[in-house]
């Protein structure tokens, strides 16, 4: 259940009336996002003064809700809040904690307590970034990248080592939702360290902004996997064999999560790949991991309530509509936890087991037994569907999470607002397998 431990920050404060208004506007600010976090954006739509009310739609703030909640987790608390004068503008900012981390947002309020607009400002977490103890950074050197396309292009970061005229190159594809290009999330940064790591040891890497992530108004309609994924992936393994150093027949691709799902699929349109690395891929449709995922929160949460219960049954039913095979009653556009129709019936007709046993590219498959959003159970269905096959190896680790950190256990979202990097012993593995030792 949401709980909410508002603590607030009254600045450049006078006089008691004005006091109070703000905190009415801090308690305004909170009462939007619970409306909206019970399903009634009609409602929140009233929140907006008239002059901005045309500027959005209740259903832009459902789509938010939903795609906030899939990049974010579950929705649970306000831990904080602040608040500041814009001269005849009031501007109030919530710290909100979410299952996968925590993030902000400002409001902007009118003289008459009305919404002008709300924007996400930066993570704030109460840890930051810490760099693990195998990242060197006199073995390797950093290059700005862009992963373009049609209309516009991503920022991304080209690693390479030092000392080396021809080295192996890793291009790393994101997990489900918008995200940077360290894969952040919290104060952890997956792809942060494994570049770091795998530099240390001769191989270079590439990764960039997730797409969705820098142009969120190109997901308003209709796509699939293939726009918000395949296509930059694809690109930085072209652009990977122009990079200087780069050899042109050492180049891996790593999956994580959805990443590693598609992976195969990636793999079936670019040829120039010598291998992909399945990290935390989910072998089952993503359908059903999410019920999964929903099953063991809810488990974990305590909640007995009658109300805690129906949340999980209302979540649960509109997990079950994402199950879509084809186009019907549907429009392609229609929203189901946070993707249109479109999205899960291309992913729901696509079989990675099959592809990936399809395909001649050497494969390794990594997982950690405390993930909680992927489990060892998708770890076993991809060793037994592929167990004849001699170009894919396994690996299991005991004490790893869904981050690839090690873990004491197998914890919850709220593990991942603790500082932990990518276990050392999993980036050995990458890079003993790459040089094929």
């Amino acid at each position: 259940m949401k709980s909410f431990k508002i603590l607030f920050v009254l600045l450049f404060i006078s006089q008691i009336t004005f006091a109070q208004s703000i905190v009415n506007l801090i308690n305004r600010a909170d009462s939007f996002f619970d409306t909206m976090d019970k399903g009634n954006f009609e409602e929140a739509h009233g929140f907006f003064d008239e002059s901005v009310k045309g500027q959005i739609t209740a259903d832009e703030l459902k789509l938010f809700w939903l795609r906030l909640g899939n990049s974010l987790g579950t929705y649970e608390s306000v831990d904080g809040a602040k608040n500041s004068v814009k001269g005849d503008y009031f501007e109030v900012t919530l710290t909100c904690g979410f299952t996968k981390g925590s993030q902000t947002f400002t409001f902007v309020f009118n003289k008459s307590e009305k919404l002008l607009g709300f924007f996400v400002t930066p993570v704030a977490t109460e840890a930051e970034y810490a760099a693990p103890a195998y990242a060197d950074t006199t073995l390797y050197s950093e290059q700005e990248i862009s992963i373009k396309f049609e209309e516009g292009q991503m920022a991304g970061i080209f690693t390479s080592p030092k000392n080396s005229s021809s080295f192996p190159v890793v291009i790393m594809v994101h997990g489900s939702g918008p995200s940077d290009m360290d894969e952040t999330v919290g104060p952890n940064k997956p792809f942060k360290d494994l570049a770091a790591g795998l530099a240390a040891k001769g191989i270079g890497s590439i990764r960039y902004v997730k797409r969705s992530m820098v142009y969120p108004r190109s997901f308003n309609k209709a796509f699939t996997v293939k726009e918000e994924t395949i296509d930059d992936a694809l690109s930085a393994v072209t652009l990977a064999s122009t990079l200087p150093g780069v050899n042109k027949s050492q180049i891996y691709l790593l999956g994580h999560s959805l990443g590693g799902m598609l992976a195969p699929r990636i793999a079936t349109l670019a040829p120039s790949l010598n291998g992909i690395i399945l990290a935390a891929a989910p072998a089952r449709k993503l359908s059903d991991l999410i019920a999964e995922q929903n099953a063991f929160i809810y488990k974990a949460s305590g909640d007995t309530t009658a109300a805690g219960k129906q949340q999980f049954i209302e979540s649960s039913n509109e997990i079950d509509r994402s199950r879509l095979l084809k186009l019907g009653d549907i429009a392609p556009d229609s929203i189901i936890l946070g993707a249109p129709a479109s999205y899960w019936i291309d992913l729901n007709n696509y079989d990675q087991l099959v592809t990936s046993k399809r395909i001649k590219n050497r494969i390794l498959i990594l997982q950690g037994a405390h993930d909680f959003q992927v489990s060892v159970q998708d770890f076993n269905i991809w060793r037994t569907s592929l167990a004849a096959n001699k170009n894919v190896s396994f690996k299991l680790y005991p004490d790893l999470n869904h981050l690839l950190s090690s873990q004491k256990e197998k914890g919850t979202g709220a593990q991942y607002r603790t500082p932990a990097n990518v276990s050392q012993v999993l980036i050995n593995d990458i890079s003993l397998w790459i040089k094929g030792k």
